[in-house]
């Protein structure tokens, strides 16, 4: 195989290699520490990884592909050739993934979008009216910086109780240019500006205040509380009562400011905490930063579900801190990550510092992750809309069915009490919701007793046999088939459906003690899960509650419909009334037909009651 000085190994890339090609070339790299570079028709860079022996991580993509979960799938198919970096330890190869990720940013690799770094505030005094501002990073431009900072969120915090201290101005106005022009704006009346922007003000006031935010910026609030009492009591000793009276405001500011310890809990956090929650269509990696105890700030990354949590928590991690230009004391995680021990090392070359990676448990710093998981889980449940959540869950029901995405259901039930008024229901979801324009309802035939598997084959044959010869409202073949019940019903349905000559995916739905729908089970009797994922379980009980209501409701109605016709319509004389006033004295039709006819008259006219007794004694006169 062609090597380059570097230890690169490459292939020619003329023609399309096929998939064995692919396998043969990945069998021939060496047992070494590396970099493989996937690389689609086009030549662009798609996925990059790191392997501790090139050869077995390289050759696993070209195998077992029944394996892969889908992304790795698709993106195996995309594969036109691949490039190989053979490292000189584990370590090199680390490097190398993180800096050659960066570089090509992979389709197939989970990204970090978000790489800003830490913030920094700047304080320039070779100003004439010196502002401070926040900025990614610090420039050789002689200005002052401070920080970095936890999160935007947390520099802005520090900028704001600054300039609320020193009554500083929030305004967009430039100085010297704006002095005088318009009348104080909002802030000032509200006590919460000194009106700078008013001719009375000097520069030299204003520069003497903004030496007063930049030891505040250093933390040092005793030597600018001291500042401001010397102030205040040479105001006082010249009967400035007012000027004094502001001072002591901005002293008592400046050392509630001291207090908070503000400016030191804004600095970079010595602990952070690693989240990670998913719902069914988004994933959530979140980074809590934590410093004295104290939440400071909160970073987050929102992207599609993977399907390796501990891969993309790995990938985003080192991302997300080669990408901030400093790394804290300690990380918390929520599970092990692959190379934690490289990774801290390489943090340890860039930035002097080795973090811990620590997976806690016990104790708060459990309740810590706890969360930092919690925080995760919200953000993804906050951008995952209801049509991308049903056909998250949809395809992960089919994964875990092992069929193509279910996108049209249909449900069957059976109804009925001691044999009689037999019913079935055929209830369909098209897209994880209910489709009640396609709902059906059937009345079994033939059938006296209580038999549900007969009354399943029935109503499945009858279904199906509309199906194919195309019938109104029957002509869309359905995705999957849930029979209410357990194997027995299933194989009652793949036996309806062989007698037609056609072949759907069938489960039945198996319940627990509570009338809920635990399992599927197919007709093999392989029993599938559905009771520890929380949104297939809702979606398949949501199912049978609904197969359930449409059959016994069905039900209802015909038995209804039933008892309110009975042997006693249809006879001469006997309307409404006189019908519930038999009922009410004899309590049943069984006891009104062995009435005598001196009995009957003595409720009923003559020839009311004649045409009663004789309605019940034909045969017997005959």
């Amino acid at each position: 195989m062609p090597q380059n000085a570097l230890g690169r190994y490459f292939f020619e890339t003329e023609e399309t290699m096929t998939f064995d090609e692919l396998k043969e070339k990945a069998l021939s790299l060496p047992y070494a520490p590396g970099v493989y570079i996937m690389r689609d028709k086009t030549d662009k860079v798609i996925y990059v990884g790191k392997a501790k022996k090139l050869k077995n991580r390289v050759s696993q993509y070209f195998q077992d592909t029944a394996s892969h979960t889908p992304k790795t799938r698709l993106m195996v198919s995309k594969i036109h050739h691949f490039d190989v970096i053979v490292a000189a330890s584990e370590f090199e190869a680390l490097v190398l993934e993180c800096s050659l990720i960066k570089r090509y940013m992979p389709k197939y690799n989970i990204l970090l979008k978000d790489d800003k770094g830490y913030p920094y505030l700047r304080l320039n005094m070779k100003d004439v009216y010196p502002t401070i501002t926040m900025v990614s990073k610090p420039s050789d431009d002689g200005a002052d910086y401070y920080g970095p900072y936890g999160g935007r969120a947390v520099t802005h915090d520090v900028m704001e109780a600054i300039r609320l201290t020193l009554k500083l101005p929030g305004c967009h106005k430039q100085f010297p240019r704006d002095i005088g022009k318009e009348r104080p704006c909002l802030n000032y009346h509200m006590n919460q500006c000194a009106g700078w922007c008013q001719e009375s003000k000097s520069c030299t006031e204003y520069r003497e205040t903004m030496l007063q935010a930049r030891e505040l910026l250093k933390g040092n609030y005793k030597a600018v509380a001291d500042q401001i009492r010397q102030q205040m009591l040479a105001a006082a000793e010249n009967l400035e009562f007012e000027l004094a009276a502001s001072l002591r405001d901005r002293l008592n500011a400046v050392e509630n400011l001291g207090q908070k310890q503000l400016v030191t809990a804004g600095t970079l956090a010595d602990t952070d905490v690693v989240g990670y929650g998913e719902t069914e269509a988004k994933a959530c990696f979140a980074v809590l930063h934590f410093s004295g105890g104290n939440l400071l700030d909160k970073d987050y990354e929102v992207f599609p579900r993977p399907d390796d949590k501990a891969e993309a928590v790995s990938s985003l991690l080192k991302q997300f801190y080669l990408s901030r230009g400093l790394a804290p004391k300690r990380v918390l995680l929520p599970f092990e990550i692959e190379d934690g021990e490289l990774f801290s090392e390489l943090l340890e070359q860039r930035y002097g510092r080795r973090p811990k990676l620590h997976v806690p448990q016990r104790g708060d710093n459990v309740r810590l992750v706890e969360l930092a998981c919690k925080n995760a889980f919200e953000e993804a449940e906050r951008v995952t809309g209801k049509e991308e959540r049903a056909g998250a869950t949809l395809a992960l029901l089919g994964k875990m069915l092992a069929i193509s995405t279910p996108r049209r259901m249909e449900s069957f039930d059976i109804s009925n009490i001691s044999g009689t008024d037999i019913v079935a229901s055929m209830v369909v979801f098209q897209d994880g919701k209910p489709k009640k324009s396609d709902y059906k309802r059937f009345k079994v035939e033939g059938l006296t007793d209580q038999d549900d598997y007969a009354s399943m084959r029935q109503v499945v044959k009858r279904r199906f046999a509309h199906y194919k010869a195309g019938d109104k409202g029957f002509d869309e073949a359905p995705d999957l088939l849930l029979i209410d019940g357990g194997v027995n019903h299933a194989k009652i349905a793949v036996a309806a459906l062989t007698e037609l000559e056609l072949s759907f995916p069938v489960f039945g739905m198996v319940k627990d003690d509570r009338h809920r729908t635990r399992a599927l089970v197919t007709p093999e009797g392989q029993e599938i899960r559905i009771d520890n994922n929380q949104a297939i379980f809702s979606l398949i009980g949501q199912i049978q509650e609904e197969t359930h209501r449409f059959a016994i409701t069905y039900h209802r109605q015909l038995r209804s419909k039933r008892l309110r016709y009975s042997e006693l319509d249809g006879i001469p004389g006997i309307g409404p009334k006189r019908k519930q006033e038999l009922l009410k004295q004899f309590k049943s039709l069984a006891a009104i037909g062995q009435a005598t006819l001196p009995e009957l008259e003595r409720l009923l006219p003559k020839d009311a009651a004649a045409a009663v007794f004789h309605h019940f004694h034909e045969k017997e006169e005959a």
